[in-house]
C-alpha cells in the first residue's frame, strides 16, 4: 500500500493503492468497498464515508471493513457493477480517496438492458438509493434485500431496502445536478426514463457475480482468455503462443453461455457470437463463408472473444455424418483456429453438452487448448446461485437460502432461477384476490407487504425437477425411519453404511477408508425392502432413482446396456444419489447357469459389474439392489466393491410387529378394547405388508358392520380379520432364509451360484428350471 508523495501532501488528498478482489456475491449492488483497517488509518476516515475509486475511470463507493480473511491483505473488494464503472478487472490495482458527497437536485435513470421498459413514479427509486452516493454514467442496481448481517447500524441505515422493494434492476444514471459525486435526500428530484439508454459500458450488464458456484472455473477461465488478451507481451517474453481456444461443456443449464458473456464482459474484448444452426447456408460455400467473416471481423476489432454456442451441431464428426456440407464446414472451422496468428488477441470459446459428438480434430492443443467441466453445483454453488436469482427479491424472515441449497440435490443454475421465478409467482397467486383487474395498477399497500416467503419456495419445489434427470423420476421420497418398523437391524446397517458417508464424507476421508457402494436387500416378499431403500434416501437428504428390471431391458441390441450406462451417468450428475433396483435378480442373474438364459442378460450383468467398479471415482452414489431371490443373482455382484452389504431383511419379532401396526394404524380410530400388543402376538411370522393387510380387512370388516356412519374400528373386526388372513412365510421359507444368511458370501466364491428349494426359488446345481415345480423336477 503506498501513500502519495510526502512533498504532495498538503495540496493533495491522501490516497491509497490496492488489488481488485471480487465481492461475496450477497453484496452484489450494494455499492460498497471493503477495504481493510490500514486504508481506513491512512485515509482518515470511518466505517460509511464515502470514497472513490480510480481506475481507468473513477467511481465512489461507500466503505465497509474488510471480511476477516482479507485484513492483512492490500485488496479491495468491489463487486461487478463497480469494477464496470471503475474499468478494472479483478487483479488489477486502483487508486482510493476519500470523497465529498452533495445533495442532488435532479437524478435521471433510465434501464441499462435494450429489452426492458419500465414505468412508475421516481419514489421507489428515491427510497431505494436514499443517501447512496452515485455519478453520471455509472450502472447501478437496485435491491429488494435486507442488507448483510455485519453492518454498523448507521450503515445498515443507509443501505435499508425500501418498504415496498422492487427486483434487482440495473440502471444507468443517466445525469445528476449538480455534477460529480451527489447523493440523493428528501429535497432530490428523481426521474426514471421508460427507454433504454445506450450505457457507457455495456460489460457491465453481465460479470462474474451473475454466474455463481464456480470459482475454479472463472479462475481457470481467467487465465486462458484474460491473461493473453490483456497481456500478450507476457507470451511473447516466454516464446510461447498464447491459448487459442477453451471448451466448456457439462449438462444443460450450468451457465456455460452466461459464464462465456461474463468472461468477454469482465476481459474488455469485443463479443462475437457465432449459433451453430443460425451459420449454416443453403448455398454451396456459403455457411464456410459465414465462418469466415465472423473470425475476419473479430481479428479487425482484437482484443475479441468469439464465442461458438451448441459447437457440436456446426462441427459434428465427419465420419458420422452423411453430408458433404457439414464435412466441409468442420474443415473450415479446423483451418481458421489454426490460421489463427500467434499474437492476433484472439481467443474461441465454444459450449455443447454433446462433447463426445465433436469432431476429434478440433479437440487438440493448438485448437482447443483446455476443456473445462462446468459440472453440476454443491451446496455452496447452489447456495451462491440461489443467492443471485433472490438478490432483488423482497424475501420472508423465514426464508434459509442455505436449506434450500440442502435440498435441491441435482440442480443446476437454470433449475435454480426457475424455483426462484415460481416461488415469485406463488407469492403474486396469493395476492391475486386483493388485485382490482379492472385498475390496471397495484395499491401501494399490497406491494409494500408483498414478500416472498418459505412456503412459496416449498410449493415451487414441487414443480421443479432437475433438468438433467427428466426423462427419470428423481424425487425425494416421503418415507422416514419412523414409518418402518421390526426391521431395526436392517435400519442400523443402512444408517451406517449409507447416511453416515453421504453426510459425513469427510470423516472418512480422515480415515483413509471408502464408503460402501452397493447393499443388496433380501428377504422374504412383504418384509419393507423397498421402504427401506426410500427411508435411506429421505433421511440421507439425497436424490433417489428407482428402476425397475423391466425398464432396463430392451429388445433392442446394446439399447439394455446404453440405459443402464445412462442411468449411472444421471446418478452421477445428481449425487448424492441413491439407485434403487426392485427385483435385481432378473436383471443381472448368474450367468452360465445353464438355464439357456439369453445373450442380452449376461451382457446386462458385464455392464453393472463394470459400472459399480467404476464407482470407485464417483462421489455419493450408492445403489441398493432388493430381491427375495439371492440365489440367482449373480456371485460376482456380491463381492466387496459391488454390494458390499447384503443386508437381511427378515420377518418382524412380535415388538416390530406392534411398532408396523401401531404405524398402520395411526389415523385410524380404534375402540378402547382393541390390544395391538395381543394382535401382535397372534401374528408369528407375518410380514409388515401382512400386517397392513389385517388392518385394512379389519376396517372393512367395521364397515361392513356399522355401515357408512362407521366411527370406530373394534377388536372384533380385527379378530375377523385374523382369520380371513395367514403369514405369507412358511416355516421352511424362514428357515431356508436363515441357513442362507451365513452361508451367501461364502458360496457368491463358488462358479456357480447357490439354490435352494422353496415357492419360485432355483436350484440350477440340480437341474431344476425356473417356474418348474419340486414334482416336475423330480426332487424330492
Amino acid at each position: 500500500m503506498a501513500d502519495a508523495p510526502a512533498s504532495s501532501k498538503k495540496t493533495e488528498p491522501k490516497t491509497v493503492r490496492l488489488q481488485v478482489a471480487a465481492a461475496r456475491q450477497e453484496e452484489s449492488g450494494q455499492g460498497i468497498a471493503r477495504i481493510p483497517r490500514s486504508a481506513f488509518q491512512a485515509l482518515g476516515i470511518t466505517e460509511g464515508d464515502v470514497i472513490e475509486v480510480t481506475g481507468k475511470r473513477s467511481t465512489p463507493a461507500i466503505a465497509m471493513a474488510a471480511y476477516s480473511e482479507d485484513e492483512a491483505l492490500d485488496v479491495v473488494r468491489l463487486d461487478g457493477l463497480q469494477r464496470g464503472n471503475a474499468e478494472v478487472g479483478s487483479g488489477e490495482h486502483v487508486t482510493i480517496a476519500v470523497a465529498q458527497s452533495r445533495p442532488a437536485t435532479r437524478v435521471v435513470f433510465a434501464p441499462a438492458q435494450r429489452e426492458m421498459r419500465l414505468q412508475g413514479p421516481g419514489q421507489a427509486l428515491k427510497r431505494n438509493f436514499f443517501r447512496r452516493p452515485l455519478v453520471a454514467g455509472d450502472l447501478v442496481a437496485t435491491t429488494g434485500q435486507q442488507p448483510v448481517q455485519n453492518m454498523p447500524p448507521d450503515v445498515r441505515q443507509l443501505l435499508r431496502a425500501p418498504a415496498y422493494a422492487l427486483t434487482q434492476i440495473r440502471l444507468s444514471v443517466v445525469s445528476t445536478a449538480p455534477k460529480g459525486i451527489v447523493h440523493i435526500d428528501e429535497d432530490t428530484e428523481v426521474e426514471l426514463r421508460a427507454e433504454f439508454e445506450e450505457p457507457r459500458d455495456a460489460r457491465a450488464v453481465v460479470n462474474y457475480d451473475d454466474v455463481g458456484g464456480m470459482g475454479d472455473t472463472i479462475r481457470q477461465l481467467r487465465e486462458m482468455v484474460e491473461l493473453p488478451l490483456r497481456y500478450p507481451e507476457l507470451f511473447t517474453r516466454l516464446g510461447v503462443d498464447p491459448p487459442k481456444g477453451v471448451l466448456l461443456h457439462g449438462p444443460p443449464g450450468t451457465g456455460k453461455t452466461r459464464l462465456a458473456q461474463a468472461v468477454a464482459n469482465e476481459s474488455e474484448a469485443e463479443f462475437f457470437t457465432i449459433n451453430g444452426p443460425e451459420i449454416m447456408g443453403s448455398g454451396y460455400g456459403e455457411s464456410e463463408k459465414r465462418l469466415r467473416e465472423v473470425f475476419e471481423e473479430a481479428a479487425r476489432a482484437a482484443p475479441s472473444i468469439i464465442f461458438i454456442d451448441e459447437i457440436d451441431s456446426i462441427a459434428p464428426k465427419r465420419t458420422q455424418v452423411p453430408g458433404e456440407a457439414e464435412k466441409r464446414l468442420v474443415a473450415q472451422l479446423l483451418t481458421l483456429m489454426d490460421g489463427l496468428e500467434a499474437r492476433s488477441n484472439l481467443v474461441v470459446i465454444a459450449a455443447t453438452n454433446r462433447p463426445d459428438a465433436i469432431d476429434e480434430a478440433l479437440r487438440r492443443p493448438g485448437r482447443f487448448d483446455r476443456e473445462i467441466v462446468l459440472g453440476v453445483p454443491d451446496e455452496s454453488g447452489r447456495r451462491e446461485i440461489l443467492a443471485i436469482h433472490t438478490r432483488g427479491m423482497p424475501l420472508g424472515e423465514k426464508v434459509d437460502l442455505q436449506e434450500l441449497a440442502r435440498t435441491t440435490h441435482g440442480f443446476v443454475g437454470a433449475d435454480l432461477a426457475a424455483l426462484a421465478r415460481e416461488a415469485a409467482i406463488e407469492a403474486v397467486r396469493r395476492i391475486m384476490p386483493k388485485l382490482d383487474l379492472d385498475e390496471r395498477t397495484i395499491p401501494p399497500e399490497v406491494l409494500e407487504d408483498l414478500r416472498v416467503e418459505r412456503d412459496d419456495f416449498l410449493a415451487a419445489l414441487k414443480r421443479i425437477q432437475p433438468s438433467a434427470m427428466r426423462e427419470v423420476m428423481v424425487q425425494i421420497p416421503n418415507v422416514s425411519w419412523s414409518d418402518i418398523g421390526g426391521v431395526a437391524d436392517a435400519v442400523d446397517k443402512l444408517k451406517e453404511g449409507i447416511e453416515l458417508p453421504l453426510k459425513n464424507r469427510a470423516a472418512f476421508d480422515r480415515l483413509g477408508i471408502r464408503p460402501a457402494k452397493g447393499f443388496l436387500l433380501y428377504g422374504p416378499p412383504g418384509t419393507g425392502k423397498t421402504l427401506l431403500a426410500k427411508a435411506v434416501a429421505k433421511e440421507a437428504e439425497a436424490n433417489f432413482i428407482s428402476m425397475k428390471s423391466s425398464d432396463l431391458l430392451s429388445k433392442w441390441y446394446g439399447e439394455s446396456e446404453q440405459q443402464i450406462a445412462r442411468m449411472f451417468q444421471r446418478a452421477r450428475s445428481v449425487a448424492p444419489c441413491v439407485i434403487f433396483i426392485d427385483e435385481i435378480d432378473s436383471l443381472v442373474p448368474a450367468r452360465g447357469s445353464g438355464q439357456g438364459e439369453p445373450q442380452v442378460t449376461g451382457r446386462v450383468v458385464n455392464t453393472i459389474l463394470a459400472e459399480m467398479d467404476g464407482l470407485e471415482e464417483l462421489q455419493s452414489v450408492v445403489v441398493i439392489g432388493a430381491t427375495n431371490r439371492p440365489a440367482l443373482v449373480d456371485p460376482a455382484l456380491l463381492r466387496p466393491g459391488r454390494f458390499d452389504e447384503l443386508v437381511y431383511v427378515g420377518t418382524p419379532d412380535k415388538g416390530g410387529r406392534e411398532h408396523i401396526l401401531q404405524i398402520h394404524t395411526k389415523d385410524m380410530p380404534l375402540a378402547s378394547d382393541v390390544d395391538l400388543a395381543a394382535i401382535a402376538a397372534k401374528t408369528d411370522r407375518f410380514t409388515g405388508a401382512d400386517l397392513e393387510d389385517v388392518v385394512r380387512r379389519a376396517g372393512l370388516n367395521a364397515m361392513r358392520r356399522m355401515g357408512s356412519e362407521v366411527e370406530q374400528v373394534a377388536a372384533q373386526d380385527f379378530d375377523e380379520a385374523l382369520e380371513d388372513s395367514r403369514a405369507t412365510v412358511t416355516e421352511a421359507m424362514e428357515e431356508e432364509y436363515k441357513n442362507m444368511r451365513g452361508e451367501l458370501k461364502k458360496r457368491a466364491a463358488e462358479v456357480r451360484p447357490i439354490g435352494f428349494i422353496h415357492e419360485g426359488m432355483v436350484e440350477p446345481s440340480r437341474g431344476r428350471k425356473h417356474g418348474t415345480s419340486p414334482e416336475e423336477s423330480g426332487i424330492e
